[in-house]
């Protein structure tokens, strides 16, 4: 009768004839050796790999912080201009770190649509462009953005009215307290203005967009209220 192919070989080395093999031994020598010696390699290896990676990833999931800033009062902006104020997103990197906002006061009779409540009181769009990014200027004449790399337009309410861009121009959260006008971190609408997590450009809201394009971990949240930045004291008063 022919052996049995499936017959299960002994755990003891000496069972199975290995040379060296002692008495009660199950792992050879140079098994264990082999073993070990792929280990040490691995923890070696991740020593030098783990640090490089957390140092690699770690900015992904911080979040950029940001605070309150004042950019007036409510005397200094009306529902029928812009008014173009700068407010830095990164502190400590000059010119780099600031961003350009066109800033109104709401007006009930065309912001009817969208989110509403006290933090669009005042509308804060930004200068960035929809499309890859450029900066947008404002038109006054015709009442329409106007992006200079690709032809993009928006309307007087930061929508798109023609070109490449992908849905409306992102929008900065506003808060008035105390008489001063206070502006926060960014966030994106899609055609509805409806409220999105910031988003990067060329990256639509509308439709399946908002979930093939999700919010990045680093992007600054809407700070609290209850530790507004003070206004700045006028020498002398």
């Amino acid at each position: 009768m022919p052996a049995d192919r499936h017959k299960k070989s002994s755990k003891y080395t000496i069972d199975r004839g290995m040379p060296g093999a002692f008495e009660g031994e199950t792992v050879t020598r140079r098994a264990f050796m082999n073993v070990t010696a792929q280990t040490a390699g691995g923890l070696a290896a991740a020593a030098f790999t783990l640090p490089a990676l957390a140092f690699a990833l770690g900015p992904i999931f911080k979040r950029v912080p940001f605070e309150w800033q004042i950019i007036g009062t409510p005397a200094d902006f009306t529902e029928t201009q812009y008014d173009a104020k700068v407010l830095t997103i990164v502190d400590g990197i000059g010119e780099a770190g600031k961003a350009l906002a066109y800033v109104r006061k709401r007006n009930p009779a065309i912001d009817n649509i969208g989110t509403q409540d006290k933090f669009n009181q005042y509308i804060a769009l930004s200068s960035r462009c929809a499309h890859l990014g450029c900066s947008v200027r404002y038109v006054e004449a015709a009442e329409r953005f106007v992006c200079p790399c690709h032809g993009g337009v928006y309307n007087f309410r930061g929508q798109v009215a023609g070109g490449p861009p992908v849905r409306p121009l992102d929008r900065f959260y506003t808060f008035e307290h105390d008489g001063y006008v206070y502006i926060g971190p960014r966030y994106s609408v899609n055609s509805e203005l409806q409220r999105f997590s910031p988003r990067d450009p060329a990256e639509p809201l509308d439709g399946i967009g908002q979930y093939l394009y999700p919010s990045r971990f680093d992007t600054s949240v809407r700070p609290p209220t209850n530790n507004l930045p003070l206004p700045p004291t006028i020498p002398g008063s």
